[in-house]
């Protein structure tokens, strides 16, 4: 179903050009200063190709990183268009202001918004397409459009007549676009909302799935590249005579980051910088550490410009004042690694000033922006292809690895596949941020909460990452900060500080501090109040059905307040988040080394529409296991500017005996579709937090939970 065998370039200056085509798409090019400023969505691009030989292809401008893409986009189409998926080919759609990111301002892969993104503007395209074909006909054979229909590839009419939509596109294709065609009433859906198998599912268990790693070019030869130990430092001077007499070896040549050793295989050029001898500059990031990174961004609460998050409502500090019990607390989360399991790669081929690049990105229009301003050539005449992608979770937003490419193969004249090894992928990541959280409430006689003051400080990537002015709110560091309970006096502050080292977007981003803060906290104020938490919770969800669904679902289907074997506990979390309401119920106990043991996460989410309740499955299970691994097991640990975590022996993930027993009851809804890729990995981790302190009466407020933290607490 994936074809991999034509360029992007080829294929569209092909299409275009064909005069039996139809190729047909949708603009509303915006940027994401416009999207920030103004606070609205802008709707990307979309592409339909039909071929005289009835071959109907569709260009996926998602990246395909395991989330599902490439059937949940061509889906949406399909629906529309009237044809079966098994009637389809997918091909990946090129860097260009058509395929925008509308709810991210460009061309990337990230933040859940695939389908929230794509759900009207992708059935918009299929109907007009759909809708184009039949008109098409209808002129043809001289009848009312109103009498024709299209479906499973064909446009059928009176008397029997019949014709294929290839035999009819290069007709419609000179028909003006309909600007509001009729789209499915969801009853009538046949494809959307149906349990669908992956269409790249094939291509990966037979082998035939291009990733990043798997790119060949005639002729190509393999880099690797030594990179400063400390992020940040450069070149000072290098000493390759030893490298340069092994055995494969092509050149040595330094590039913006390092030093890339370039030979005839991969072992060989890895083997070779082994012997390369390079003096760094390491730069001011030698004096940090993650202890003095945490420690300054707390202080930044107490001295550093507040930001609101929120109008304040009502009068929290005279609320707190005359409150008859005032709880406070402080979360602390540290920093994380992406650490995908197929390290930073890419494939570059420089010919003068033409460029060829090959491989797994999540942002199409960065990583083909960036190498040509590196390489000081015309953006036109750049020419990207994306791959598969071995994991995402931000890291392959970033375009380092993308940039070395091209410089390496520039200086040696040859297409240059750069592959990282997992060391210089751990130790070399945009970092999610640490961050530091600190709540204030106050409770009535009754133990419910009249007033909470919540501040966090962290650091912001979208300054770094897109120039967002320094002192101007972040909304990816405000996600899931003010929680769905209805609380009358509230006040909600954000705190950027620049801890001066390098961070990125990390699956969730700051979902993940701020729902572990609010949810943990509020477990202790229902522990504070003598109230059992599920119970305490419902209250406060009063005129909020979303909310309180999902949370009586879970609690339900978990069986909150049932009796569990002797040692084990249970714990409740809530959260919104991607215009997803999720609640999670994990039961826990502890293994005899005193660490965590997950027995089962009890998941409900109400996430609107569903396009692939399948992916919806598997992206929840998924994300569950990636939450539990940072919530029990890691962090990034610096020392003299190094991280110290340098392979998955120290940073151990999740394994297959660890994985939890993941109930989930999926809520039928017609509202918009929410993200369902990131949400539950920032639940299930003040859940289980939660489940812990009730068994061992013991509140750890800094992750990852481990029996170091739980004894310490």
């Amino acid at each position: 179903m994936i074809d991999t065998t034509t360029s992007r370039r080829s294929f569209l200056k092909t299409s275009a050009a064909a005069s039996g085509g139809l190729l047909m798409a949708l603009h509303l090019p915006t940027t994401l200063g416009q999207a920030m400023a103004a606070g609205t969505l802008h709707t990307p691009n979309a592409w339909v190709h039909i071929a005289d030989d009835n071959a109907i292809t569709i260009l996926v401008a998602h990246s395909e990183m395991g989330q599902g893409v490439y059937t949940s986009m061509p889906m949406l189409v399909a629906e529309e268009l009237n044809v079966d998926l098994n009637q389809i080919k997918i091909t990946d759609a090129p860097p260009g202001a058509a395929y925008v990111n509308a709810l991210l301002g460009a061309q990337i892969t990230g933040g859940s918004t695939s389908v929230r993104g794509s759900w009207e503007k992708l059935r918009v395209a299929g109907a007009q397409v759909r809708e184009m074909l039949v008109a098409a006909a209808a002129a043809q054979w001289g009848v009312d459009a109103s009498q024709l229909k299209a479906d499973k590839g064909m446009v059928m009419g009176p008397g029997g007549k019949k014709a294929t939509y290839g035999s009819l596109a290069a007709a419609a294709s000179k028909l003006p676009v309909p600007a509001k065609p009729a789209l499915k009433d969801p009853k009538d859906f046949r494809i959307v909302g149906k349990a669908t198998k992956r269409l790249d599912t094939p291509a990966k268990t037979n082998g035939t799935a291009e990733f990043g790693v798997d790119v060949k070019l005639p002729g190509m030869v393999y880099a690797t590249i030594q990179q400063c130990p400390v992020i940040g430092g450069k070149v000072k001077s290098f000493d390759a005579a030893q490298a340069k007499g092994m055995p494969g070896v092509q050149a040595v040549v330094q590039v913006s980051d390092g030093v890339a050793v370039v030979a005839d295989s991969w072992w060989r050029a890895k083997k070779a910088s082994e012997t390369v001898k390079v003096q760094w500059d390491e730069g001011a990031v030698a004096a940090l550490s993650d202890a003095s990174i945490i420690e300054s961004t707390r202080q930044a609460l107490s001295s550093g410009k507040v930001l609101e998050i929120t109008k304040p409502q009502g009068d929290v500090a005279g609320a707190l004042k005359s409150a008859a019990r005032v709880v406070e607390a402080e979360y602390v989360t540290p920093m994380q690694s992406h650490s995908p399991l197929e390290p930073m790669n890419f494939t570059a081929h420089v010919q003068g000033d033409k460029v060829l690049l090959i491989g797994p990105t999540q942002f199409q229009q960065g990583a083909h922006g960036a190498v040509a301003a590196a390489l000081k050539v015309k953006p036109e005449d750049v020419t990207l292809k994306t791959t598969f992608l071995g994991g995402g979770f931000g890291r392959r937003l970033e375009l380092d690895f993308v940039v070395q490419a091209a410089e390496i193969s520039r200086a040696v004249g040859k297409p240059v596949k750069l592959l990282w090894t997992r060391e210089e992928d751990m130790t070399h990541d945009f970092y999610r941020p640490a961050g530091v959280n600190q709540i204030k409430a106050g409770l009535n006689g009754d133990g419910m909460p009249v007033a909470m003051h919540f501040k966090v400080a962290s650091q912001s990537i979208t300054q770094r990452a897109f120039g967002l002015p320094k002192e101007t709110m972040d909304p990816f560091m405000a996600e899931a900060a003010v929680a769905g309970y209805n609380i009358p006096n509230t006040q909600h502050d954000l705190v950027i500080h620049d801890s001066g080292f390098r961070v990125g977007y990390w699956r969730a981003v700051s979902h993940n501090m701020n729902a572990f803060a609010n949810e943990s906290f509020m477990d202790e104020l229902a522990k504070a109040a003598g109230q059992d938490p599920y119970a305490y919770r419902m209250k406060l969800l009063e005129g909020k059905p979303r909310f309180a669904n999902v949370l009586k679902l879970a609690a339900d289907k978990a069986g909150w307040g049932k009796s569990l074997p002797a040692g084990r506990a249970r714990g409740i979390a809530l959260m919104e988040g991607y215009d997803t309401y999720m609640a999670q119920v994990a039961e826990v106990s502890l293994n005899k080394d005193g660490s965590v043991r997950v027995h089962k996460v009890t998941v409900a989410a109400d996430l609107g529409h569903m396009v692939n309740p399948d992916t919806v499955q598997a992206q929840i299970q998924s994300s569950i296991s990636f939450g539990m691994s940072a919530g029990l097991k890691h962090q990034i640990t610096m020392k003299n500017g190094r991280v110290q975590e340098t392979n998955f022996n120290v940073y151990e993930p999740v394994r297959m005996h660890e994985t939890p027993q993941i109930d989930i009851v999926l809520v039928k809804s017609s509202e918009k579709p929410g993200g369902i890729g990131e949400p539950a990995t920032a639940v299930v981790v003040p859940a289980i937090a939660n489940a812990v302190a009730a068994l061992t009466g013991k509140r750890v407020r800094r992750l990852p939970i481990t029996a170091e933290a739980i004894k310490a607490a």
